[in-house]
């Protein structure tokens, strides 16, 4: 019987989602930093008082371009998946992993606001399984086969809101797959 993967899970904590979800995507704690973020967030927009990237609380809620230049570090790539296409095993095979943006209740505590923010969550494969590794999960998350992700992800592109990225390595395909290993 096969053990189950060795998985780095990051728990939630404030409005860190995007932190969580790369640190998540990539296996390795402290892959990205909140300061680092930030700090993408300021060469994003440099000059602003306000900056448009990320919550003015400091607190996160960082946005989609933090995300991509985050990914860019890693010699990688977020490609935005057009959800009236269908989702097929070969669109989803390259990619070192997928992350998901998601309509999400708006909180503080126990309190609800009458309004939703966004989540950002990442899925990996790991031993033939996907996992979902939303950090709001106590535990990453078995999803299956690529037959139960792609069911998996077309409920969740059937919601309004939801947005499915694909992350590529843009390192030669033998560097990538080497790395993997």
């Amino acid at each position: 019987m096969k053990s189950k993967p060795d998985i780095y899970h990051e728990k939630q904590s404030k409005q860190l989602c995007a932190l969580h979800t790369l640190n998540n995507l990539f296996q390795k704690p402290d892959t990205f930093t909140k300061t680092l973020l930030d700090d993408l967030c300021i060469q994003l927009t440099p000059n602003s008082w306000i900056n448009p990237h990320r919550s003015v609380f400091g607190l996160g809620n960082y946005d989609v371009n933090v995300v991509m230049a985050a990914i860019q570090l890693m010699d990688c790539e977020m490609v935005w998946w057009d959800k009236r296409r269908r989702i097929t095993p070969q669109d989803v095979n390259n990619a070192i992993g997928l992350i998901l943006n998601l309509p999400s209740p708006s909180r503080v505590g126990s309190l609800l606001f009458p309004f939703r923010t966004k989540h950002w969550l990442a899925i990996r494969q790991f031993d033939s399984i996907y996992y979902n590794l939303d950090s709001k999960l106590p535990a990453p998350e078995s999803i299956g086969d690529i037959r139960q992700l792609i069911e998996h992800l077309t409920r969740h592109l059937n919601e309004e809101d939801c947005e499915l990225f694909l992350v590529n390595s843009t390192k030669p395909c033998t560097l990538a797959v080497a790395e993997l290993m």
